[in-house]
């Protein structure tokens, strides 16, 4: 074989190899979620994945909707922490555009402060939600105690029990539980 033909050859080899990550990314499907933010009553549903790869208006609201409600500060969410969302959804075999009761997501390095200050006892020096990491959540409809199994379960991150204050929290950090 010449270089010629060993050069189509490999050329041909590797559009091939391209064409396979775009299919196995359409067999993934389509990403969204839903959130309402029990603070402010905002509601939003995003795709945030479809077949071509992550949707760049779809993660700008999602990162909008989980802002700090507080100060209005905006981070980019954790990707993984979507991807945690959704399989913990599925878990639970809830439908897909179904909200999740959203109590807080990013926390600006202030707001973290002024709730520590205030006595929270559950608030963390180096906490998640400042990283854009973490969501403390509920869903309606199904126990907190089944949401935090479910998490446990999935064993993906953190995962912080709160039935007093009806919530879950669930991070992307080391996996641990509390």
């Amino acid at each position: 074989m010449d270089r010629r033909g060993w050069l189509a050859g490999a050329l041909a080899i590797g559009a091939g190899a391209l064409a396979i990550p775009g299919t196995a990314m359409a067999s993934i499907g389509e990403r969204r979620l839903a959130f309402r933010n029990v603070h402010t009553n905002e509601k939003i549903d995003a795709r945030y994945w479809g077949a071509t790869g992550f949707d760049r208006e779809g993660l700008a609201e999602i990162d909008h909707g989980l802002r700090d409600w507080r100060t209005g500060d905006v981070t980019a969410m954790d990707r993984g922490l979507l991807d945690l969302l959704v399989a913990l959804r599925d878990s639970l075999g809830v439908s897909g555009n179904r909200s999740f009761d959203l109590i807080s997501g990013y926390r600006s390095p202030h707001t973290n402060a002024a709730l520590r200050a205030r006595g929270g006892g559950g608030v963390a020096t180096k906490s998640q939600h400042m990283l854009g990491k973490a969501t403390d959540i509920a869903l309606p409809g199904v126990r907190l105690e089944t949401v935090r199994n479910a998490a446990l379960a999935l064993g993906r991150g953190g995962v912080g029990y709160y039935p007093r204050d009806g919530f879950v929290h669930v991070d992307t950090g080391r996996v641990r539980r509390w």
